[in-house]
Order: C-alpha cells, then sequence, then structure tokens
C-alpha cells in the first residue's frame, strides 16, 4: 500500500476479472467470450476507417451508432447512450442516479461483484437482498423503500432468469428511483426488458456487444431508457471523457448491430451447445442451474468445487470459481465451440473417474 494512495484508493476492493493466458494451451471457458468470430461485415467497416482519419477525435456523439442502435430496438437516438463496454456505463449510471451516502441501493446478495465495487468507490450504500435457496430473485423484497434498483439479467454468475413480469412489479413498486436492469447476457435465450422502456420512465436497461456480438476486444456497450435518463449519463460521461468511443469501435459496432442474420446464427448455435453440455453434465452427476446465458453454473455433490477447478486448470481447461459464501461449491463454465466442448467433457469424466 503506498504512502501517496488517497483516502478512497486504500479502503476499495478493485474487480478481479478472469485470467486471460498469453499462450494457447488453455481450452478457455472462464471469460464469457464468445468462441466465434465477429461478423465478417465488422472487419470490412474497420478496414475502412483504418486510414488519415485516425488523426482526428471520433464523433463525441456517436450519432451514427446510436441511430443504428436505436432502429433496432425501435427507439429514437435520444433514448440510446454508447459506451466504451458496458461496466463504464454501469459506473456512469451508479454516478448519474444513486447518491452518495443515502439511502441504500438494492441488489441480489449473488450477483455481478463490480456493483459491489461501484458502490465502494463512489460511496454509495447499498443493501443485499438474498436470493432463494434455489438462486432465484424473489420480487417483492424489493418492494421497500431504497435510493435505486440493480439487477443483471440473466444474473451471473447464476445464469438464470428473472421473468418480465417479475421486473414490472419491481419498477412498479419503485416509480421515484431507477432501476437498473444489466441486460450483458440477455440474448441468449432471455426476454428483453426494452419493450418497458416506453412505460417506466424509471427504467434503464444496459447491454453489451462483447458477448453475443463476438466484439469483448473493441469495448462496447449501450444504455437504453427514456431521454431523462439518458441526458443524466450524458452529463456525467461528460464530465469525465467526451470521447469514449474510437472511430475504429464506432465502425464495428455499427456494422455488428445491422448484420442481425449473422448474430441470429451465432446465438442459436450457443444456445444448442449450451443445452446439450447441460444435459451432458447432468446425465455425469452434476447439478446445473437452468441458464439463459452463455455460460453454466454447475456444482458436484462429492467433488468439491475448488479441487475440481484446479484438476481442469492442470488438464487444460479454464473455468471461473468464485470463491464466496453461497456459491464457493459452484463452478462457472463459459460456452465455448462444440469441439471446445466436447474435449471439456472428455477432460471432466477423466478427472471423475480418477477423483470418484
Amino acid at each position: 500500500m503506498s504512502r501517496f494512495w488517497s483516502d478512497i484508493n486504500r479502503v476499495i476492493s478493485p474487480y478481479i476479472p478472469g485470467e486471460q493466458p498469453k499462450n494457447e494451451k488453455y481450452i478457455k471457458l472462464n471469460t464469457n467470450e464468445n468462441p466465434y468470430p465477429p461478423s465478417p461485415q465488422v472487419v470490412k467497416a474497420i478496414e475502412k476507417v483504418l486510414n488519415d482519419s485516425l488523426r482526428l477525435y471520433p464523433d463525441p456523439t456517436c450519432e451514427d451508432l446510436r441511430l443504428a442502435i436505436a432502429e433496432y430496438y425501435d427507439l429514437k437516438k435520444e433514448q440510446v447512450h454508447v459506451g466504451n463496454g458496458s461496466d463504464e456505463l454501469l459506473a456512469f449510471s451508479f454516478l448519474a442516479f444513486f447518491n452518495p451516502n443515502g439511502l441504500p441501493i438494492l441488489m441480489p446478495d449473488i450477483t455481478y461483484s463490480f456493483y459491489k465495487v461501484y458502490t465502494s468507490l463512489f460511496k454509495i450504500n447499498c443493501e443485499k437482498i438474498p436470493l432463494e435457496d434455489d438462486f432465484s430473485i424473489r420480487p417483492e423484497l424489493f418492494y421497500k423503500k431504497n435510493g435505486g434498483v440493480v439487477i443483471a439479467n440473466p444474473n451471473a454468475p447464476t445464469g438464470m432468469f428473472l421473468p418480465l413480469e417479475d421486473i414490472t412489479g419491481i419498477l412498479e413498486h419503485n416509480p421515484d428511483q431507477v432501476v437498473i436492469v444489466d441486460e450483458a447476457y440477455i440474448d441468449f435465450g432471455g426476454i428483453s426488458a426494452v419493450k418497458l422502456i416506453g412505460d417506466y420512465p424509471n427504467l434503464l436497461v444496459i447491454k453489451t456487444l462483447s458477448k453475443s456480438r463476438s466484439l469483448a476486444g473493441l469495448r462496447v456497450g449501450y444504455a437504453l431508457g427514456q431521454k431523462e435518463l439518458i441526458e443524466g449519463i450524458d452529463r456525467i460521461k461528460n464530465s469525465i471523457n467526451s470521447y469514449t468511443l474510437d472511430r475504429l469501435a464506432l465502425a464495428g459496432a455499427n456494422a455488428a448491430i445491422k448484420d442481425d442474420a449473422y448474430f441470429q446464427e451465432v446465438r442459436r448455435r450457443i444456445i444448442m451447445t449450451r443445452e446439450r453440455v447441460s444435459n451432458t453434465m447432468g446425465e455425469i452427476g452434476f447439478k446445473v442451474l437452468p441458464s439463459k446465458a452463455n455460460f453454466i453454473f454447475v456444482t458436484h455433490p462429492l467433488i468439491p468445487a475448488g479441487e475440481l477447478f484446479q484438476k481442469l486448470r492442470e488438464n487444460g481447461v479454464l473455468v471461473r470459481y468464485f470463491k464466496e459464501p453461497r456459491i464457493d461449491n459452484f463452478l462457472r463454465v463459459s460456452i465455448g465451440s462444440d469441439q471446445e466442448m466436447d474435449s471439456f467433457i472428455s477432460i471432466l469424466k477423466s478427472i471423475l473417474h480418477q477423483m470418484l
């Protein structure tokens, strides 16, 4: 700990991302990346802007991309904000809508761990609402006085989906507070809350191109909501960094949004692989939570998750292990290509044979 650090820097616990190995020796199923390449149209669009224009700042309003996203979701461009990945948009939103040292915001006790980091960084009080024993969210527990609500749907790291009628209930019982629905994984089987935006001025939906559009390396996210909320995010963004997306990201993201046929095919393949692998893992003794994400959350009744995590790593497979209360006997497994998942299952069966 440096004597030069600020008081905030001394007490925060930063988010720890999944391991990114610098070689090819692992089957990498630990960071929920898409196993398939981005649309060929993305590559073409990026190549087209690889020219002298890179000496110029990008459009700070990101108007073309916002228009493309608005058209895709049948919204107006004033209802769209784009940024450098959904994590940045979440940070901006916490600053824009949740008061420091005010009423606590509500979030599930098991959810995306970056939310807790932001509450600490921005001095926002929070109350963690316990999930049920089956890891489902009980919406009535969010019907109380609060400073805002944030929910990942599907939830992370469980992959479980909260039906839209439950999201509606939370919105209706919190009319004076912003409800953030983080839909990083919604494209893998869930139903988006975007259709509710017109009826609920307190709803902010945050999405990303990292997962279903195969653009984790480009860093593009977007927020959807009524104009008042988007203006609030704009104020924070322009108080920190007016140019959050570069010219290459803007071009690539625009092309990805417009190539819907490619997107639909990739998500279909991942969903089919997820269902097949979930069934297979159930057959070999694992409990698999019902997932609408591009990952599954699994546990074995006889082998501790920490031991299984290490064995998989020794055998060239990376998965994610969260050593935290209630989920310290689960592993999160990203859905890779069919070939990767077949190799994973084969290695897993071999480990089970050795350990049981």
